[in-house]
C-alpha cells in the first residue's frame, strides 16, 4: 500500500456517524493551530459526508478561537441539505468541549456551462521571483518563489507556491490541501498597503475565511496567489485573494478577515 501524503495523513479521522475525531494534531506542539490545518481538516469532515459525486464549491469558516496542538480536536457534521446538483454541511470543531471553529460547506456536481474568468496578468512574474525558506505555518510543506525583497518569515503577495509532494488524485483531498495552503498569506495582506509589516508590528489572528473553488486544483503545479488590501478599520483588515494556475486560468477565490491589534 503507497504511504499517505501528508495532507492525507491529516485527514485521518476516527468516526462515529456523523461525529469526527483527530487525535492531537500534532504531538508536542505547544502553539497556536493553524487556522488553514483546522479549515483544511473541517472541510475534509463535511465531504466524508457527501455523495462521491459532488465536489467542493465553497466554504465560509470562522475562527472562534484559538485552538492548540496537544488536544484531540472534534468535528461534528450537520447534514443541511442534500439536493440534486447541492449538498450543504454546517461543521463545528471543538477541543475539551468549546468551539474553536464554525463552518459552512457546499458541494456541487459538476454540470455543463459556460466558461469565463478575466484575463489577469501575473503582478509577479514567475521568472523575476526568487526561491524562498522558513515560512510559518508549515510552508515546509510547499516550495515558494517571492519578491525577492520579500526578507519576512511570512508569504508575502504576490508569490508562487506548489505541494513539495505528490498529493493523491482525490478532489476531496486537493480540495482541502487548497484550503490549507489559502491561508498562508492574507493575514499579511490584510494591513493597510502603507503599514510596513514587521515581526514585532502587534498581535494578529485570522477572523474568518472564506474559499470558492473555481478548477480542479493539481497542488504538485506551480499557482500564484495574489492578494490584497481591501478595507481596514476597527482593528479588522479584509483581504481578497485570487488564485492562478501557470496558464492563468482562475482556480479558486479567497477572501479572510483578520484581527490586527496594533499599539498606538
Amino acid at each position: 500500500m503507497a504511504a499517505l501524503s501528508w495532507i492525507a495523513e491529516l485527514l485521518q479521522f476516527d468516526r462515529s456517524g456523523d461525529d469526527f475525531c483527530i487525535r492531537e494534531p500534532r504531538r508536542g506542539g505547544t502553539e497556536r493551530l493553524f487556522g488553514g490545518l483546522i479549515a483544511a481538516q473541517s472541510l475534509g469532515a463535511a465531504g466524508a459526508t457527501v455523495d462521491d459525486g459532488k465536489l467542493p464549491q465553497s466554504l465560509h469558516a470562522y475562527f472562534v478561537r484559538g485552538g492548540r496542538y496537544d488536544a484531540d480536536v472534534e468535528f461534528h457534521v450537520d447534514r443541511i441539505r442534500d439536493g440534486r446538483a447541492f449538498a450543504t454541511r454546517h461543521v463545528t470543531a471543538s477541543q475539551g468541549g468549546k468551539v474553536i471553529l464554525e463552518m459552512i460547506a457546499s458541494f456541487h456536481h459538476p454540470e455543463p456551462g459556460l466558461e469565463w474568468s478575466p484575463d489577469a496578468p501575473p503582478k509577479l512574474e514567475f521568472d523575476a521571483a526568487a526561491p524562498k525558506h522558513n515560512v510559518l505555518d508549515f510552508g515546509d510543506k510547499f516550495d515558494l518563489r517571492t519578491m525577492p525583497s520579500d526578507d519576512s518569515e511570512f508569504a508575502i503577495s504576490p508569490f508562487w507556491i506548489r505541494a513539495q509532494s505528490e498529493i493523491e488524485d482525490d478532489a476531496l483531498i486537493r480540495a482541502c490541501t487548497l484550503t490549507f495552503m489559502s491561508d498562508l498569506g492574507p493575514v499579511p495582506s490584510a494591513l493597510p498597503p502603507t503599514v510596513p509589516l514587521r515581526s514585532d508590528l502587534g498581535f494578529a489572528a485570522s477572523l474568518d475565511h472564506s474559499v470558492w473553488f473555481h478548477r480542479p486544483f493539481l497542488p504538485h503545479g506551480w499557482h500564484r496567489y495574489e492578494l490584497q488590501s481591501a478595507n481596514h478599520n476597527d482593528s479588522r483588515g479584509l483581504a481578497r485573494g485570487s488564485l492562478y494556475d501557470a496558464a492563468g486560468a482562475l482556480i479558486a477565490s479567497v477572501s479572510q478577515e483578520a484581527l490586527w491589534r496594533i499599539p498606538t
